[in-house]
């Protein structure tokens, strides 16, 4: 036996498609069959599996464990739960050497796709392409695992709660806090979570429906976050919480409905985590404001520019010791009493506490941070196979002009005037820029920078 994904289903951080187009039940079947081999390679035996609310989700789940327990590895089937529930399992359950998380995440309601974690780490890049190449060769272990259920939900919410640890409860009990889960899969647990909580707490769209009847679930879309703050302006809250599809990204509006960037959410973290350890390293994706990272010099943190994805952010977390990460897209990462990985409803609970340690509400926290003046991502159509060569064509020219460039991913380049970056999508044939300044007149000159070395490429804005 072998199988073909298709090849556009292979991408760097998942693995992702149309369900009935370029993604089935077999390509689950198969996915199963090559992740099982590589943990029993490893000298593993068991992964847990997590799914999301995307109707296609329990038809992929079923298959997934059928090829997993087909190579001889032992199933823990966590159910219906965002992505950061099946990552708290992979990293607290010991018997446990692999997870993987049937979700869709953000994307359309007719897509869906699988995220992978294996002896704790990221599984990414590399090693999902070596998923494809197994699975073309039919270079499968053979055995027959057992398959069972497990009920993690309450000691998950457990560890949430253990962020508030030490927080004064006549505090806490004053706050009056939004939840809009976007009927994804993290609203059983947010309903749970906020019955736990002291203080007020309103719950949008909770119950999970594929379909996302009431609006996207991506809280980095402005649009999506409206039924949010209607809520907050109704109820004279503090603050709103937004999800995405599984629970991994965050997005957050004050008090005033203003929504935080990806960049000042983080912001507002490291201002929290650093109080606490001075001179931790946080890190920030290359699209974040050069205001965060300033800042966090300025509190005495070390602060470190990396690549854009969740997994390239964890991974570097982990080689560096670094006690939070963010990106633009709202994706956190808390290591200094968590586990590293992306939970957006852990960040949602250290938010709550963080307003108490530093006794300033979100309102206050966003409106002391620095007015800057950016672009959002500006992307450009480019063929997949000249993609990766204008970014050389851009860099190699800026070079030879001497000028301050950042090619960790991408070109940054840095100028008195600001800042503009150009990348390479790493899923979709496109150009993706950015632009900041602390004034028009800069920003408009960085563009046009920015259109000289597309130009120069044969590419237009």
């Amino acid at each position: 036996m072998s199988h073909q994904f298709h090849p556009s289903v292979l991408r760097e951080y998942d693995i992702r498609g149309t369900v009935g187009k370029t993604l089935g039940p077999g390509d689950a079947y198969a996915l199963g069959r090559s992740f099982g081999t590589r943990v029993v390679r490893s000298g593993g035996f068991c992964v847990a599996v997590g799914y999301d609310g995307r109707l296609s989700s329990p038809m992929l789940e079923e298959s997934l464990v059928e090829g997993l327990r087909a190579s001889g590895i032992d199933v823990l089937r966590i159910g219906l739960s965002p992505t950061p529930m099946l990552y708290f399992a992979a990293a607290s359950l010991e018997q446990v050497q692999g997870g993987i998380q049937i979700t869709g995440s953000h994307n359309p309601p007719d897509q869906n796709g699988f995220k992978m974690v294996l002896h704790g780490g990221p599984f990414f890049g590399p090693d999902i392409l070596d998923l494809g190449r197994l699975a073309a060769r039919g270079d499968w272990e053979q055995g027959n695992g057992t398959a069972k259920p497990v009920d993690l939900m309450d000691v998950y919410v457990d560890r949430l709660l253990a962020a508030l640890e030490g927080i004064d409860p006549d505090r806490l009990e004053t706050l009056a806090v939004g939840w809009d889960a976007g009927n994804g899969a993290a609203g059983p647990v947010i309903e749970r979570l906020a019955a736990r909580l002291p203080g007020r707490h309103v719950l949008l769209y909770t119950l999970v429906d594929g379909t996302f009847p009431n609006h996207h679930p991506d809280p980095s879309v402005e649009s999506n976050l409206a039924d949010l703050r209607r809520a907050v302006a109704r109820g004279r809250l503090d603050f709103g919480l937004a999800f995405d599809g599984d629970g991994d990204r965050l997005g957050v509006v004050d008090g005033d409905g203003r929504a935080l960037a990806g960049d000042q959410l983080l912001a507002l973290f490291a201002e929290d985590v650093l109080k606490r350890h001075v001179g931790a390293t946080v890190i920030a994706d290359i699209k974040a404001s050069g205001a965060l990272f300033e800042g966090v010099r300025a509190l005495g943190g070390t602060p470190l520019m990396w690549k854009t994805g969740h997994s390239h952010i964890k991974s570097k977390m982990k080689e560096t010791g670094a006690l939070l990460g963010g990106e633009m897209t709202g994706h956190v990462f808390l290591a200094d009493d968590y586990y590293g990985f992306d939970d957006a409803l852990y960040a949602a609970v250290r938010l709550i506490a963080a307003t108490v340690r530093l006794d300033r509400s979100v309102t206050e926290l966003h409106a002391a941070m620095p007015v800057m003046i950016n672009t959002p991502e500006l992307r450009f159509p480019v063929e997949e196979a000249r993609k990766f060569a204008v970014i050389e064509e851009v860099r190699a020219r800026l070079a030879a002009a001497g000028a301050a460039v950042l090619a960790i991913d991408g070109v940054r380049v840095t100028t008195p005037g600001g800042w503009w970056l150009l990348r390479a999508s790493n899923t979709e044939a496109m150009l993706v820029a950015r632009a900041e300044s602390e004034s028009e007149a800069g920003l408009a000159m960085l563009l046009d920078a920015l259109d000289a070395q597309l130009a120069a490429s044969g590419i237009r804005r």
